[in-house]
């Protein structure tokens, strides 16, 4: 079991003080928070993809590179690498060649995107998304396999003895998940590939997440990739915590209030008791993420977002460390002992040439 922390890299006003940070000093949070997670002993720091404000993270290999060269276990992954606006050239290009500055810590997440004007800033129609996630993603698959490609479809130009460089890391492409929080279409895609299925569920209620989770483990089965219960599933989740959980809800009332995707609605209690939002105590945080079990199954990941809707750079590294310390320990041991026989554990470069080699 993976565990560790993704960032969408917004640049919001905190609320509590009214001050917002620069950019600079957003791109620069995001280094510290992946840096501190690996310092606790988290596995996993991921971050979004966005070309729209208030969002910085633009350059996911950037960052991911200058992070690479300051750690030296953590993997670096996405929690968006966008497949519809990206060109697939580009994306095999940036992330074999992160590959091999990494030494193979590496995987990414497939999205779509949800910012419609994105699309024609790129030259692409939002109408023609999940399209263009089917379209690229199987050339993407192509360019990181075969080492001449002769290629046309209905997205970009045609490709004629074209090889993407450098070659993955030991002929191996990165292990690649699918994010979606609402199609179909990008699940039966995980699944019929054999790639992991990553529902990014933080804004989004218990009965959906499993009808999306059970629809792809079904069809993961259906193409004959092993049974339902192998399937490679990741799930997000949000904390915030202190020792005292009084606090804990205090301190976090006024970011969630001011969310414009959380707040103005429904009490931050609902909220958390119908989506993964979990403010208290390390405890509770426990106790909570446990019980996504009952619906999703034993699944290989669990990342948590720290540092969105303002919450100051301090506070997210003193969740981190909460998470390290707390948290992580108890959450290894008990998905451990739980885990049935068979369920495999997250794909890593390590484990993928292995199984080349079998």
């Amino acid at each position: 079991m993976q565990f560790g922390i993704f960032t969408v890299g917004d640049v919001t006003t905190d609320p509590t003080t009214g001050r917002t940070p620069t950019e600079g000093e957003r791109v620069k949070a995001m280094v510290a928070l992946a840096r501190k997670a690996e310092e606790v002993g988290l596995d996993v720091f991921a971050t979004g993809e966005h070309h729209n404000r208030p969002f910085v993270p633009s350059s996911p290999t950037t960052l991911l590179g200058y992070i690479a060269a300051r750690t030296e276990r953590l993997i670096l992954s996405t929690s968006t690498t966008l497949i519809t606006t990206n060109d697939p050239v580009k994306i095999a290009e940036d992330y074999a060649m992160l590959q091999h500055l990494a030494d193979g810590r590496v995987d990414l997440m497939m999205g779509r995107g949800n910012t419609g004007p994105v699309y024609p800033w790129f030259g692409k129609d939002i109408r023609d998304g999940i399209d263009l996630a089917i379209e690229n993603y199987a050339l993407l698959r192509r360019l990181w396999r075969e080492d001449v490609v002769d290629w046309e479809g209905r997205f970009r130009t045609p490709l004629k003895g074209f090889t993407s460089t450098p070659r993955p890391l030991d002929g191996v492409p990165p292990f690649v998940w699918h994010g979606s929080i609402r199609s179909p279409e990008i699940a039966e895609q995980a699944a019929y590939y054999g790639d992991g299925f990553f529902h990014n569920n933080i804004f989004w209620p218990a009965d959906h997440t499993k009808r999306m989770i059970d629809l792809y483990r079904t069809r993961y089965a259906h193409y004959g990739h092993g049974t339902a219960e192998q399937a490679i599933v990741g799930l997000g989740g949000q904390v915030y915590m202190r020792p005292r959980s009084q606090d804990a809800v205090r301190e976090f009332r006024p970011f969630f209030d001011h969310s414009p995707l959380m707040g103005g609605g429904i009490s931050m209690e609902e909220y958390m008791a119908q989506t993964p939002l979990t403010v208290g105590t390390p405890d509770q945080v426990i106790e909570k993420t446990l019980g996504f079990r009952r619906y999703a199954g034993d699944y290989q990941r669990q990342l948590f977002i720290v540092d969105g809707g303002g919450v100051p750079l301090d506070s997210a590294l003193e969740q981190i460390e909460l998470l390290g310390e707390k948290v992580v320990p108890v959450l290894r041991e008990e998905f451990a002992a739980a885990r049935p026989a068979g369920v495999p554990e997250a794909p890593i470069h390590p484990t993928l040439l292995a199984a080349r080699a079998q």
